[in-house]
């Protein structure tokens, strides 16, 4: 998997999982992640870091439940989290290929060549 650590809102924060996301992105404790917001909180005067809060709070993806071993569990993760629906498409069209590719496989052990050729190789 790419080498990099990608930003995700965590599952297990106290309001949207905003600060332990970032916290866990950059590798500190959740604590001072909590202390610096809430510092700029009071010294903003308040307004301008609720909107911000959300707006990260709407951004951020949600971390996955499980981790991802892969590029291609990323890929698709990343995919479900943008649009569910692309990824059922996706899914469902990788399940077509898979079914085709059985039917072709069935066809060719049940065909009467497929008999033949066993019986002379006997």
């Amino acid at each position: 998997m790419s080498g990099y650590k990608k930003l995700y809102r965590s599952r297990e924060g106290m309001v949207f999982g905003v600060c332990m996301g970032f916290a866990d992105f950059f590798a500190i404790r959740v604590l001072w992640v909590r202390v610096a917001f809430l510092v700029a909180f009071v010294l903003s005067g308040f307004w301008p870091l609720i909107p911000l809060y959300l707006i990260a709070a709407l951004l951020m993806k949600p971390e996955p439940v499980l981790d991802l071993a892969t590029d291609d569990e990323s890929e698709f993760y990343e995919s479900y989290v943008s649009s569910r629906s692309l990824a059922l498409h996706r899914l469902k069209r990788q399940f077509d290929m898979l079914d085709r590719r059985i039917q072709r496989m069935e066809d060719a052990v049940t065909s009467k060549d497929f008999t033949w050729e066993q019986k002379f190789r006997e």
